[in-house]
């Protein structure tokens, strides 16, 4: 098991890569402390766990990450209820709005900001002194292809992450000589419950189908499918484990190979 014994949170839990995060950290041996704005979702996520037979100590906090005196909270209770905090994957996020930037809800891209940056640096920051007095740990920050692939609409929330990563790679260079690890997992196109809605939506309004979008999507995908939330989440542990320990600051694509770095 990747993350035996160790304590995970995770942020953002909801439908798709928010409840497989915890799902695989608990699979993986962790205990998992969960936050997301919506207790139901954290129940849901906890539901999931145990009809896997799971028998992970969890903690659910209901956590608006852009709020800092609730990320205080969430740090505080589980330190609290485990001890220590030995992986913090932030997952949670605001797509914001979906216009071209000519045409940007400017409000929208600072309600965006403030969860996607400085709601995840909050959390973040939370968390690292506890980091450093254990001595170490890992931080993985859950970005996306948009910021290395620009998609129509998207302006607002690429920009937020771009800004995400920018300081992740700052943070690899200080929090380093403290045994503290911070990477990035760019997620692209994730098969699940927030695509799929997507696809059908599109099918009502009179578009092409769901297969039929599906098809088009995995025709620019070199894997010619498109990953699932499960095996997306799988790469984010992975950087959380200790499988990964000679590895800080780095950008791992998971895409399917729909951008190809050079």
């Amino acid at each position: 098991m990747l993350l035996k014994d160790k304590v995970v949170i995770v942020s953002g839990i909801g439908p798709g890569l928010g409840q497989e995060l915890a799902l695989e950290a608990a699979r993986q041996g962790a205990d998992v402390a969960m936050c997301a704005r919506t207790a139901s979702k954290l129940d849901d996520a906890e539901k999931l766990i145990r009809d896997e037979g799971l028998n992970t100590k969890i903690l659910k906090v209901a956590t608006d990450i852009s709020d800092r005196s609730q990320c205080a909270d969430l740090v505080s209770k589980t330190i609290d209820t485990f001890g220590r905090i030995d992986v913090l994957i932030n997952s949670a996020y605001n797509p914001g709005s979906f216009e071209p930037i000519e045409q940007a809800n400017l409000g929208s891209w600072r309600e965006a900001m403030d969860v996607n940056f400085f709601g995840t640096m909050g959390l973040t920051l939370e968390v690292v002194p506890h980091m450093k007095q254990q001595g170490g740990g890992s931080i993985v920050m859950i970005n996306t292809m948009v910021t290395r692939k620009p998609m129509p609409t998207q302006g607002g929330y690429g920009a937020s992450k771009a800004a995400l990563a920018t300081a992740t790679s700052h943070l690899a260079l200080e929090l380093g000589p403290h045994n503290i690890r911070v990477n990035s997992a760019y997620m692209g196109w994730m098969w699940g419950p927030s695509v799929e809605g997507y696809f059908q939506m599109t099918e009502q309004a009179g578009g092409p189908s769901v297969e039929e979008q599906k098809k088009a999507v995995a025709a620019n995908i070199p894997l010619r499918e498109i990953p699932d939330d499960a095996d997306c989440a799988k790469a984010a542990v992975f950087l959380g484990s200790d499988y990964a320990r000679a590895i800080t600051g780095a950008a791992l694509d998971v895409n399917g190979g729909e951008y190809l770095p050079h």
